[in-house]
């Protein structure tokens, strides 16, 4: 049985107004997307490493893998028009070389900070029920507001999880998923988690971090790089 991890490099990064998407900016001499390529390359249990690619940077993401010895790597597949597509397209291609039962775990490229611990308990999790989607606590107050400037309600925290990915399936499960979404005209869902249970299916949770970020403003960038830091400081000690 395979463990396939299938990265998400498909988004332009509109939100960070960059010339370059966020998942090749570099920092500290490296392209954020090589940090979550590292991470998979050195855990044990991961067997593969697949991409989904912005059209146009798959050659520039080959030759970072190149540079930074990202062995593992095996397909570099087209990104859609939507993350829901791009997921699709990379589902769909790995199905054609691995079977039903293999697991894969699909996270953002843009979450460099994602630990192996949290990759190995997705692993453990989605081998005992089929999926697994890790979240980490709600520390703040949620707070609802219809106009964005009143409030009168809020939702107990408690009850609250906050999604980070990877997310992991069975293939088949997740091939499936895909199709019964395009059947139903779900074409552009938030993520794979969010996709299933708007099929009505349940997912099973496991753990995240709040290390676990996801790089989508220039503020997010501070705070990686700060991450790193205190990381750095710690192989130190």
């Amino acid at each position: 049985m395979s463990n396939i991890a299938l990265i998400l490099a498909g988004g332009s990064g509109a939100r960070m107004h960059q010339d370059i998407p966020k998942q090749f900016l570099t920092i500290n001499e490296r392209p954020i997307i090589i940090y979550t390529l590292e991470t998979f390359q050195r855990h044990p249990e991961i067997d593969s490493i697949s991409v989904v690619c912005l059209d146009g940077w798959e050659n520039v993401l080959k030759a970072y893998a190149e540079q930074f010895n990202i062995t593992k790597l095996e397909f570099v597949i087209k990104g859609g028009d939507t993350g829901q597509a791009s997921i699709r397209n990379g589902v769909y291609e790995l199905a054609k070389h691995y079977d039903d039962d293999d697991i894969v775990l699909i996270h953002d490229g843009i979450r460099p900070m994602v630990s192996a611990e949290i990759i190995s308990d997705c692993i453990v999790t989605t081998r005992k029920y089929g999926c697994a989607h890790p979240v980490s606590p709600c520390t703040s107050a949620m707070i609802e507001t219809k106009d964005g400037l009143t409030a009168n309600s809020h939702y107990p925290r408690d009850n609250i999880k906050i999604g980070q990915s990877p997310v992991g399936f069975r293939l088949k499960k997740i091939c499936d998923v895909q199709r019964r979404a395009l059947e139903v005209g779900i074409t552009n869902s938030i993520g794979p988690g969010i996709l299933m249970m708007e099929l009505g299916e349940t997912i099973h949770l496991c753990m995240g971090s709040e290390k676990n970020i996801k790089i989508t403003t220039v503020e997010d960038i501070e705070i990686f790089k700060a991450l790193l830091m205190s990381k750095k400081t710690d192989w130190l000690k």
